[in-house]
């Protein structure tokens, strides 16, 4: 009777070869969920971004119906003498859709980083709103910042105050601010014929022009990813679009057209593009969204 007292008395418990066991389980199980939540996390993100798409896409087809035209997109600040490029297209955009004080875009705008008209007079110091159209988007959702918010103190060519449209990625910088990339935005020249990095110097009027020009964005490019973990004004300088820039040619060439001539063309050859730089925060890579159907190319 001692004996089985004795037995009846003692308490169950896991071996050390069991509770190792279902350790390695759990770490394996892990292992195999946390990739499958990322990749989750990146869809979503993509879902969200295409949807910022089709907002804008909404908001650039109101501007057209308004003043007959979409935004337009060259680098260059209308009065500076050629070469000024410090007035890109993702800026132009932001101006369109939103103003240059987030009121409204005004009729008399030439598209002036400084947001004058032909004359050279200030637009957007009028308390008057009545010459405004917009804003396209709602301001509370439209993501427009400051470059100096992206890139502090390391705005150059760009005035700091110049605002850009911003993608759904959003990443805490060092300046303490958390924002996304600039969103690029590219008008279509319908004169041009060309879609051939070889060409994007060509001008105006040029029998060699190309649709789209990679120049609109270039510099904005240029001044890389803010680091998120080096001190302040540390960024990375080569963007694997910028880098070489034919990338943005490859990215944008639309693959379904075949000519007999191998001439190539641009997707939306006869509207505009817009560029994420996706959820790597680098431009050129393989998880770039764009408003069109597209694969990337080695």
């Amino acid at each position: 009777m001692k004996t089985i007292a004795k037995q009846s008395n003692r308490k169950a418990a896991f071996t050390i070869v069991e509770l190792l066991t279902v350790m390695s389980i759990i770490v394996i199980l892990i292992g195999l969920l946390v990739p499958a939540l990322n990749k989750v996390r990146i869809y979503a993100k993509t879902v969200r971004q295409n949807a910022q798409f089709h907002s804008i896409e909404a908001a650039v087809e109101l501007f057209n119906n308004e003043f007959g035209d979409y935004p337009d997109s060259s680098p260059m600040d209308p009065p500076a003498p050629p070469g000024s490029d410090d007035y890109c297209g993702a800026m132009k955009l932001c101006e369109a859709m939103m103003g240059w004080d987030l009121l409204g875009f005004h009729s008399n705008s030439i598209f002036d980083r400084q947001g004058r008209d032909a004359s050279g007079a200030l637009l957007y110091v009028v308390t008057d709103l009545s010459a405004r159209k917009g804003p396209f988007l709602p301001p509370e959702s439209a993501d427009a910042v400051e470059v100096q918010d992206i890139w502090p103190g390391a705005t150059a060519p760009f005035l700091p105050t110049s605002r850009v449209l911003c993608d759904v990625y959003t990443r805490k910088l060092t300046s303490g601010k958390k924002v996304g990339m600039p969103i690029l935005y590219f008008k279509a020249n319908t004169r041009g014929r060309f879609h051939d990095p070889a060409m994007m110097g060509a001008g105006p009027g040029s029998p060699t022009e190309n649709i789209y020009n990679y120049w609109d964005n270039r510099l904005l490019v240029r001044l890389g990813q803010p680091d998120v973990a080096a001190p302040a004004n540390v960024h990375k300088f080569e963007d694997p679009l910028e880098n070489p820039p034919d990338r943005f040619y490859k990215n944008t060439e639309n693959f379904k057209i075949t000519s007999a001539t191998g001439l190539a063309r641009p997707f939306r050859a006869d509207s505009y593009i817009l560029m994420s730089a996706g959820y790597d925060g680098n431009y050129g890579t393989a998880d770039d969204i764009y408003n069109f159907e597209w694969k990337y190319r080695e």
